[in-house]
């Protein structure tokens, strides 16, 4: 199982914030870097810039919205991200949430599961640098994009239902998780996309799980803190529903915290049930309780 780091500068710092977060994250031996796109800086733009800044490690958005972005624009500026990077780009895309989508932004949530099998037709050739070719409902699509220095970048899908899932399986290259606990990795998630994928004779999909993490020795406040900081997703259907799988009550109950042994043997754990990469969303809540979860994290490499 590989290990990264899941960024939050891209809301929360400038744009130099989010460079310093990923050559940190570099610096300390990560493998891999995910950046989310929610409402402050673009994350494919951030990383562009931190392609030309940070040589070595595995760039990811986690995730970027579908519907807003046509599936032939995403694709050119990831081969340009792609390109200034050295091909350490992987695009993490979703479908975000019909709140999002059509009460913020008034567009359609019409159809979720026919939206994602045809994005990923337009996108998928494209990605391999390949010309699409796709008359469907929602997209029909003549054409590729030529960047020269892009070899291509791999695509994964915040896949949660089982449909979501089967169709990732089938077109994209993984899934990357988040709110999604353990017992829902191994029970529902990992069967259901790797059947999907085996039935298919399609390779093995990478599982991306991004939980949040802190070494603390008050877990009682770390909790309290994770409800705070992470309440909005246990609002949300789709986290819900994977919530509701876990038996948990909201976020608080799938971070992990404790020593860091406790923290390091649960994340470790998560290799033992399929997960291929592991994206640390760390929440420590004093300058030490930081320091402490990264270097537990480091200790894991």
């Amino acid at each position: 199982m590989k290990y990264g780091i899941f960024g939050g500068a891209v809301n929360g710092g400038t744009v130099d914030d989010v460079v310093a977060e990923a050559r940190s994250a570099e610096a300390d031996g990560f493998a891999s870097y995910w950046a989310p796109n929610i409402f402050g800086h673009d994350a494919l733009t951030c990383l562009a810039i931190v392609g030309r800044e940070v040589p070595r490690i595995e760039l990811g958005t986690s995730v970027v919205p579908t519907y807003p972005r046509h599936p032939h624009a995403i694709a050119q500026q990831c081969h340009t991200v792609a390109a200034v990077s050295g091909n350490r780009l992987t695009l993490g895309i979703g479908l975000s949430h019909k709140i999002v989508i059509e009460n913020m932004l008034g567009m359609s949530y019409d159809k979720p599961v026919r939206h994602l099998r045809e994005y990923l037709s337009v996108l998928m050739p494209i990605s391999r640098g390949e010309t699409a070719h796709f008359d469907g409902q929602d997209y029909r699509v003549h054409a590729r994009v030529d960047a020269k220095g892009s070899t291509g970048f791999g695509v994964v899908v915040a896949a949660l239902g089982e449909q979501m899932l089967r169709v990732t399986a089938a077109m994209a290259d993984g899934t990357l998780t988040w709110c999604t606990g353990p017992a829902t990795l191994s029970g529902h998630t990992i069967p259901t996309i790797t059947r999907a994928a085996e039935e298919l004779g399609r390779p093995a999909p990478r599982v991306i799980a991004a939980l949040p993490v802190c070494v603390t020795t008050d877990k009682a406040a770390a909790a309290e803190r994770a409800a705070q900081v992470f309440a909005v997703y246990g609002t949300l259907p789709s986290y819900r529903a994977m919530l509701d799988k876990e038996g948990a009550a909201g976020p608080a109950d799938i971070a992990i915290t404790g020593s860091v042994a406790e923290v390091q043997d649960r994340v470790a754990a998560l290799a033992a049930i399929g997960v291929t990469d592991f994206a640390a969303v760390e929440f420590g809540g004093t300058p030490d309780e930081a320091a402490q979860t990264r270097d537990a994290l480091k200790g894991l490499l």
